[in-house]
């Protein structure tokens, strides 16, 4: 038998050459009708049931690892906070437009929304400071942003590794308001997810230090995920930074929890209070001797 394959071809036929393949079927088959005609893993109904649950966890872990890994992607910093804070020139916008409608909750939304915006403008300056130092790094040592991909705070983090000029990642979740990828994740660093819990589990597989700005269940959700997974060792300790001192101080008394013998005081060492986005860059360049 004449050989004309190389030896690099694939002996095994691409799945997605059958998806794009012209489909021949016989004329009486109404593919209108049941779905067992189509490929199993191209039948988005067979793919939704109850029984492929596992087979979709399976997914949602493998894509934006792979997805990461293709980029070179193996350190992060994970950047939490609200959605639902704006930029300082949106929120000037949004108190101009509500003046002009007379409303007075309108009016009143907006002044919060301008009084919040320093935050925006933090998480983007610290954003840019850890990409700005890691573009000067080897390849290997370089840290990479990493947000929960929607507005506020994410986009701010997301927008400042942008106009760094360095790559930085969204791992989107899907829900029916507030959330939609902004528009300073690199594309292919753009990732959406079904599951908190796997979205969870992305954030901690690369991260090396965590952000959290202030923010609502969401934040807190993610940021006490965190805490127990290192009080707990069930990860290697990271920086757990707590951005803009006076929200967390007045949201949670941890010395209560030392006081009523729930942790231990050796626990508030687990987490660091800063205001400034320098102070925070510092933290995580100390802990892992970085230089600068």
């Amino acid at each position: 038998m004449d050989a004309s394959l190389s030896l690099h071809d694939r002996s095994l036929a691409e799945s997605l050459a059958d998806l794009e393949a012209p489909t021949q079927v016989a004329d009486s088959v109404d593919l209108t009708q049941p779905d067992a005609h189509r490929l199993a893993f191209a039948d988005p109904e067979f793919m939704a049931r109850r029984e492929t649950r596992g087979i979709r966890f399976q997914l949602e872990m493998l894509k934006p690892d792979i997805g990461q890994s293709e980029f070179g992607i193996e350190h992060t910093v994970v950047v939490y906070g609200s959605a639902r804070f704006a930029a300082p020139e949106a929120a000037a916008q949004q108190l101009q437009e509500a003046k002009a409608s007379g409303d007075a909750q309108r009016i009143a939304k907006a002044g919060q929304a301008v009084r919040n915006a320093h935050r925006y403008d933090q998480a983007r300056a610290f954003a840019k400071l850890v990409a700005e130092h890691s573009l000067r790094q080897p390849q290997d040592q370089r840290m990479y942003i990493c947000t929960g991909g929607g507005p506020g705070i994410m986009e701010a983090a997301n927008r400042g590794a942008h106009e760094a000029g360095a790559p930085n990642v969204g791992l989107n979740i899907l829900l029916p308001h507030e959330q939609s990828g902004n528009r300073f994740i690199t594309p292919g660093l753009s990732f959406k997810f079904h599951y908190f819990a796997l979205r969870k589990m992305h954030f901690m597989m690369r991260a090396k230090a965590l952000v959290a700005f202030p923010g609502g269940f969401g934040t807190m959700d993610e940021l006490f995920e965190v805490l127990t997974l290192v009080q707990t060792t069930k990860v290697k300790p990271v920086p757990i930074i707590l951005f803009d001192s006076a929200f967390w101080k007045k949201l949670y008394n941890f010395d209560m929890l030392v006081e009523e013998g729930m942790i231990s005081a050796k626990d508030l060492e687990l987490f660091h209070y800063v205001d400034d986005p320098a102070q925070a860059w510092d933290i995580i360049k100390k802990f892992y001797n970085l230089p600068d």
